[in-house]
């Protein structure tokens, strides 16, 4: 194992950019996204015995409380976008957060917070 210290601040250095990096990229794709809200949505039927005339819900839970609403069928698409870009914003910004946290500790590793203010 190569522990030339020159060597070795470079690999940190890579790393710390590629985190950095990273956590640019995850910000630029929060950007781009469009409106979203959150839930689920299914398909339910009046007379479910026989599975006719359908109607679909969208269930979520917003500051602590429950909630389901029918949708119309004609809202239905933009409402499945929605929610599509709901999910995908808390996995970018879970993915964030994985990136702030490991970034963090790097930096706590190497004594680089000392620096910052």
């Amino acid at each position: 194992m190569n522990t030339n210290p020159t060597t070795m601040a470079t690999t940190i250095s890579k790393q710390v950019k590629q985190i950095e990096d990273r956590i640019s990229r995850i910000k630029h794709a929060l950007d781009q996204l469009g409106p979203m809200r959150p839930g689920s949505i299914s398909r339910q039927f009046r007379n479910p015995q026989e599975r006719k005339t359908p109607f679909y819900q969208i269930s979520y839970t917003h500051q602590m409380k429950s909630r389901t609403e029918y949708l119309r069928k004609e809202n239905l698409t933009a409402v499945r976008v929605e929610v599509a870009n709901f999910k995908r914003f808390r996995k970018l910004v879970d993915q964030w957060a994985d990136a702030a946290l490991k970034l963090s500790q790097l930096k706590t590793r190497l004594g680089l917070h000392s620096s910052e203010s």
